[in-house]
């Protein structure tokens, strides 16, 4: 078996609307997923697995749509995976809060950078299925728009670090 993050898109942040993480601990469970925890209300579910990552995509988004009445992303990455987000994170020297991983469903787009809108003071660097970026002043205050990123999910290196730290001892 093999340990995996899922991160839920939109969830309990006005998008796709409230999920209890009782719930989704619940639907992990019946797919057959063991050792299931969940972290913070944001849609964060670590646990361990036999099926592919694709199919546990496909039965966490079919659970969810039946759920939510509308299709909820997922992305899964591996504790191996995780680890090398946190690893490649380009910006060390930053507060952890003040830095977030988008996770996409695939490689970004090489145009990404280009195609940034309402760039201030943020840094955004690429990574392999995801996007760094720093917000100095907090993401808050930003108006930076990435149009790459509507597919994918965002989490500062804090919740990062933790599903790093989850996944580990659930290995």
């Amino acid at each position: 078996m093999k340990t995996c993050i899922a991160l839920l898109r939109a969830v309990n942040v006005g998008g796709t609307g409230k999920l209890p993480m009782s719930e989704l601990k619940a639907m992990c469970e019946a797919e057959g997923f063991v050792q299931v925890q969940t972290y913070i209300a944001s849609g964060n579910v670590v646990f361990q697995s036999k099926l592919p990552v694709a199919n546990i995509i496909e039965a966490l988004e079919k659970r969810l749509a039946a759920y939510a009445g509308k299709t909820v992303g997922v992305i899964v990455r591996t504790t191996e995976e995780m680890k090398a987000v946190l690893a490649g994170n380009p910006f060390l020297e930053a507060e952890p809060n003040r830095t977030v991983v988008i996770f996409l469903p695939n490689k970004p787009p090489s145009d990404t950078l280009d195609r940034l809108r309402g760039l201030k003071h943020e840094t955004v660097k690429l990574g392999a299925r995801e996007l760094y970026v720093h917000y100095p002043d907090g993401q808050g205050a930003s108006k930076l728009v990435i149009p790459a990123a509507a597919a994918g999910t965002a989490r500062n290196m804090n919740t990062v670090s933790k599903l790093v730290e989850i996944a580990t001892a659930t290995a």
